[in-house]
């Protein structure tokens, strides 16, 4: 007990001991229990991941024909997550849980093994991670980060909310593809609700938001819960099965107990990276602009997800800063590093973190309870897969709504911060790319700005992205020009 005379404060922040210290946990208004139980939550709402990464990424085939295993990628996606977000939580003491990066496992999936091998690939994304890591350690990307008008910083934290957003209904069925020119997406089949999983979405979503306008404490992960125990139910009552086998099933994972729980991981591709690319059949020019693409969905991704987050979270000052950022940056570039050598794809700051912070996260502590149960993914793959991603939607939207909130900071009587901020907030889930949503805002405010008489107001280093936003836009076009 402290021995201080001096009253303490309605509200102490003071530490009760070590690890309340080290990760700061009174200072920023949290508890032991609450990092916990949102370092839980996270877990929950991530945990797809290990399903989703290996469906994409051993779906493809290289060059040569080869594919990945699915255990084997599953596997080293956990790994992974799991070590990553623990030194993600010691290294920053934020709650900002890493994964394989949607967007960038299926660029490297779709695009880049069609011009290398597997191998090949992951040494690419290495590269990419060393690039990233150099930027910095060097203070050039906090340098591109302070340069963004703080408009576009949160425009950045509303756009991800709808990104979120928009990424749990697709999950869920709630809003599926039509197949036909217009309109592209549809509500549910035939625009309705016609499937028991997504009913299941529907009735997690609303218990959830109730609980949470109660605030009654822990509301994302019993909502998460409840919705999972009923789907099982349901499962277990009328078997549905997978949407693969039946249009009424359910998505990525079958909420069943069958089976063992149990499962030896398998770490065979940890360390199978080529750099000897064969220029025979792949040439410089290919590679270096493959390797600019990595670089920019991955800096950009990343930047405007952590801006998010801190946001979020309260951590983040008027100027989008939040504690430790450049550790934060230095680290995120190490997981990319890790992703390749793993042959899981770049690690990376993952936006459903945001379901965590909704819980009340708010140190690093929350990333060693996710990343923990992360390692022990690999040994319960057949639990993992038990939350059905449309349980999981139900999440991610709660995590939108609240992330939208944010707009209210931003002034939008001028027009030539409206547009821009539309655009990110639009581009962002329509396209489904964080970074095709930032730099569509950044080219728009530097293209309005500029020709609108403020062109004295722009940053240096924010044209130089803009342009770089221009190039990363125009790339295959590009490519094609260089290489004829």
């Amino acid at each position: 007990m402290s021995t201080s005379t001096s009253a303490a404060p309605t509200s102490d922040t003071r530490p009760t001991g070590g690890l309340d210290r080290f990760f700061e946990i009174s200072r920023r208004g949290s508890t032991l229990g609450t990092e916990v139980r949102g370092g839980v939550v996270t877990f929950v709402t991530m945990a797809y991941i290990v399903i989703l990464n290996p469906i994409i990424l051993s779906g493809a085939a290289d060059i040569d024909g080869e594919t990945l295993s699915f255990g084997a990628v599953g596997a080293a996606t956990a790994l992974t997550a799991g070590v990553m977000t623990i030194l993600f939580g010691l290294v920053t003491r934020l709650p900002f849980a890493f994964a394989a990066g949607l967007g960038i496992n299926a660029f490297v999936a779709f695009s880049v093994v069609g011009d290398v091998t597997w191998a090949e690939a992951m040494a690419l994304v290495m590269i990419n991670g060393a690039i990233i890591v150099l930027l910095a350690a060097t203070g050039l990307r906090k340098m591109i980060f302070d340069a963004v008008p703080v408009q576009l910083k949160i425009a950045i934290t509303v756009a991800i909310g709808f990104f979120i957003a928009f990424i749990g209904f697709v999950n869920s069925g709630f809003v599926t593809a039509t197949g036909a020119n217009s309109p592209p997406v549809g509500l549910g089949q035939g625009g309705s609700v016609a499937t028991v999983p997504t009913l299941m979405f529907v009735i997690t979503l609303l218990l959830t938001g109730v609980l949470i306008a109660l605030r009654v404490k822990g509301a994302m992960l019993i909502g998460l819960v409840i919705g999972t125990v009923l789907s099982v139910i349901v499962e277990a009552i009328w078997p549905l099965g997978s949407a693969v086998d039946n249009p009424g099933g359910w998505g990525l994972t079958v909420p069943t107990l069958s089976g063992s729980p149990v499962s030896v991981p398998d770490l065979s591709l940890i360390g199978a990276v080529d750099f000897g690319f064969d220029l025979t059949r792949v040439s410089i020019v290919t590679l270096v602009m493959l390797v600019f693409t990595l670089v920019f969905s991955n800096f950009f991704d990343a930047m405007g997800t952590m801006t998010g987050l801190a946001k979020e979270a309260g951590l983040a000052d008027e100027k989008g800063d939040f504690p430790r950022i450049k550790s934060a940056l230095i680290v995120e570039g190490v997981g990319a590093i890790a992703g390749g050598a793993t042959s899981s794809s770049s690690s990376t700051v993952f936006v459903e973190s945001g379901s965590g912070i909704g819980e009340g996260a708010r140190t690093g502590l929350a990333n060693v309870v996710t990343g923990v149960l992360f390692l022990l993914a690999m040994f319960f793959t057949p639990l993992t897969s038990i939350v059905p991603t449309e349980v999981a939607g139900a999440a991610l939207v709660i995590v939108g709504a609240m992330m939208m909130a944010q707009v209210k900071s931003i002034d939008l009587t001028d027009f030539r911060v409206l547009l821009p901020v539309f655009l990110t907030v639009s581009v962002m889930p329509l396209t489904y790319s964080i970074a095709n949503g930032i730099g569509a805002g950044f080219i728009s405010w530097v293209v309005v700005h500029a020709l609108s008489g403020r062109a004295k107001t722009i940053s240096p280093l924010l044209w130089v992205v803009a342009i770089g936003f221009v190039i990363f836009f125009a790339r295959g076009p590009i490519e094609l020009l260089i290489a004829s």
